[in-house]
């Protein structure tokens, strides 16, 4: 048996899509609140458990003959009043999955981080799995959240745990959400006038799911991948998604000075309608990096092609 968590998400729903493709019989966990999406909807041969990656007790009958699981379950925010909730349930729910994984002697575990716990490269040069993990006063809160996560795991593995960690960049596909990735394509859209000056790491949600399965059903152990097809600036990001859109591309570079006037102007709005929408801290500090991201690792591993990014932007845009 093969169990999901996060299984309603972005990343898990393909995951389960293409479990039940290759009849995977297939355990899900869901939150009692989510609507299971489209795409999976139909699928017949999933076993579907109500349960919170908080209450391990409620987890304990998902684990029951389980001998793989895909940790996708995750909170991802930009925003710092977000934080305690990250903590919770990127932490400890992942402490809650591996040592259930650890009691019910499942045999693997893969589990879902982010580049975001990467950190930043050394002397601008491109990050690898190699890069360690430093802290510093720029990084986000849902970046402390993954890079302790990972800590999780590994601790589990020195107590006998078989995992793998996977770091997918900024994941792409149709079906993203307008919280998620589907938001740069969103603000396209809606008329922005300015890109940022950094750049990002992409790739398909279909490609990141291959990985995943790759590496599950290898002869692989305790190793971090990254997965990644291709860096991009904002800016011809932007563009690209603007030209396959057909509106009008941001033509603007938005300077760090605006972007802490933009912060400044935020705050004071937030403040006085005591919310906490729009630019973060988080973010500004994001969209200005510089940073690239080496995938050789995991093409030497599992001998992936990446789809390319102008297709999958052109999917998505369609």
């Amino acid at each position: 048996m093969v169990l999901v968590t996060g299984a309603t998400g972005f990343l898990g729903s393909e995951l389960v899509r293409q479990l039940a493709s290759q009849n995977k019989p297939i355990r899900a966990i869901k939150r009692s609140t989510s609507v299971v999406p489209k795409i999976i909807k139909q699928e017949k041969n999933i076993d579907w458990i109500d349960a919170d990656v908080l209450d391990y007790f409620s987890l304990q009958e998902a684990f029951d003959h389980v001998s793989q699981v895909y940790h996708c379950a995750a909170v991802v925010s930009f925003n710092s009043s977000d934080k305690k909730r990250m903590l919770q349930t990127n932490v400890q729910g992942t402490a809650n999955v591996v040592n259930l994984c650890l009691d019910k002697n499942v045999q693997k575990l893969v589990h879902v981080s982010s580049i975001a716990a990467l950190g930043d490269g050394k002397l601008n040069q491109p990050i690898t799995e190699n890069d360690h993990w430093e802290f510093t006063n720029n990084q986000s809160s849902y970046a402390i959240s993954k890079y302790e996560s990972e800590m999780e795991v590994f601790r589990a593995v020195a107590e006998g745990l078989n995992a793998i960690v996977v770091n997918p960049s900024i994941i792409l596909g149709k079906n993203a959400s307008k919280s998620g990735s589907g938001i740069l394509f969103e603000a396209v859209k809606n008329g922005l006038s300015y890109y940022p000056g950094g750049t990002c790491g992409l790739v398909a949600v279909e490609d990141v799911v291959e990985s995943m399965i790759a590496l599950m059903n290898g002869d692989f152990s305790d190793e971090r991948y990254i997965i990644s097809a291709e860096t991009w600036l904002y800016r011809d990001l932007f563009t690209e998604i603007a030209f396959q859109l057909r509106v009008n591309p941001p033509s603007k570079e938005l300077k760090p000075w605006m972007l802490q006037a933009s912060l400044l102007a935020n705050f004071m709005t937030n403040l006085i309608k005591k919310s906490s929408n729009g630019l973060t801290k988080d973010m500004a500090s994001i969209l200005v990096k510089k940073r690239d991201y080496v995938n050789s690792k995991i093409k030497k591993t599992i001998g992936i092609e990446f789809k390319s990014i102008k297709q999958v932007i052109a999917e998505v845009c369609d």
